[in-house]
């Protein structure tokens, strides 16, 4: 298989540009034609010499990943399957509301975290996504021209896949790729401590902390991470973090009937966040095959974020979206694709 060039950075274009011996403005001219132009082959390329352009046909391809299927949800919210490496497949969602749309980004195919309450989790791991394949999902998108945000939400870990993540960053924010604001970008974490702290030093993208309970035992059946990386911990290093004023932390408390929805979570919860500039962002449960957990009622989940705003905590209640089509949170899953080599219904 040929090496493909999209998701290379300029680096990456500068050190394949010497080696073919060719004038380095080469690798600009490359970064313009896969980010800016959209280049679906090298004979497109123009202003490239003849010879460039068969050499690089002959050593590498263009390599961009598109689309194979959508689902649509009642709601709008579009659900994307997408082929990776070794014929497998992962899942992106685009979600319009209003004049904000959404695309929630996949870094793995599965997942290695194995939380209780994930459907992506429940598929185990079966590799990495590489940069290439994670800018695909955006540039591939049909509505991409449309999209607003960006939250590398989907499925998988993004922190530990960490070096393609921020590879990633950098095509959609940097000048020659683009030119996205960081400001418009989140990563999420369960919380990888090591790897959250390389972020925060190399990426001036937002981050968002999957916290779910403020309990460590309540959370270490929840989470795994927990046992490794404690909910202690991972605070402790985001208060050691330098943190810039316009950046964001946000933390995501999926709601469970019974569980973690009772004013003493609420008190706990603003005990442990005391100090931090953060937001808390509450998400309803959506269920899945073999959990025990229930979502928390509309009534419980208001007067938990009233409960943290009276004690000065920024809280939203996120809106569920494209639950119809399993493309709402923690539903994101290729699980019926895996080992397959085909596409098939699921």
């Amino acid at each position: 298989m040929k090496e493909p060039l999209f998701g290379k950075t300029l680096a990456q274009l500068r050190a394949l540009a010497q080696e073919l011996d060719a004038p380095a403005f080469v690798a600009t001219q490359l970064a313009r034609w896969l980010y800016k132009q959209g280049a679906s082959d090298f004979d497109a390329m123009h202003n490239l010499p003849k010879r460039l352009r068969q050499i690089l046909g002959e050593r590498v391809e263009i390599g961009r990943r598109e689309p194979e299927r959508v689902s649509l949800s009642s709601d709008g919210t579009k659900k994307y399957l997408y082929p990776t490496a070794h014929a497998r497949f992962i899942e992106t969602a685009f979600i319009p509301e209003g004049e904000r749309a959404t695309l929630c980004l996949s870094t793995q195919v599965g997942c290695k975290m194995g939380c209780l309450f994930c459907m992506t989790g429940k598929q185990g791991f079966q590799g990495n996504l590489s940069a290439g394949e994670i800018v695909s999902q955006y540039r591939s998108l049909p509505e991409h021209g449309q999209v607003t945000n960006i939250v590398y939400m989907g499925m998988g870990e993004p922190l530990d896949n960490l070096e393609a993540v921020l590879s990633s960053l950098e095509i959609l924010t940097s000048e020659w790729g683009f030119s996205l604001s960081p400001r418009r970008i989140t990563v999420s974490t369960v919380g990888i401590i090591p790897a959250m702290r390389d972020f925060l030093k190399r990426s001036e993208s937002h981050l968002a902390i999957s916290l779910h309970s403020p309990f460590d035992e309540e959370r270490r059946r929840l989470m795994p991470v927990q046992n490794v990386y404690p909910l202690p911990e991972v605070l402790a290093a985001l208060r050691e973090s330098p943190i810039a004023r316009r950046r964001r932390i946000s933390f995501e408390y999926i709601m469970f009937d019974g569980l973690n929805d009772t004013p003493r979570h609420a008190k706990e919860l603003v005990r442990i966040l005391s100090g931090l500039r953060c937001r808390v962002n509450l998400i309803r449960f959506h269920p899945i095959p073999g959990t025990p957990l229930a979502s928390s009622s509309e009534e419980s989940m208001v007067r938990f974020e009233q409960q943290l705003k009276a004690s000065g905590i920024m809280t939203t209640i996120r809106a569920s979206r494209g639950e119809d089509i399993m493309a709402a949170c923690g539903l994101l899953s290729t699980k019926a694709l895996v080992g397959t080599g085909r596409e098939v219904d699921y």
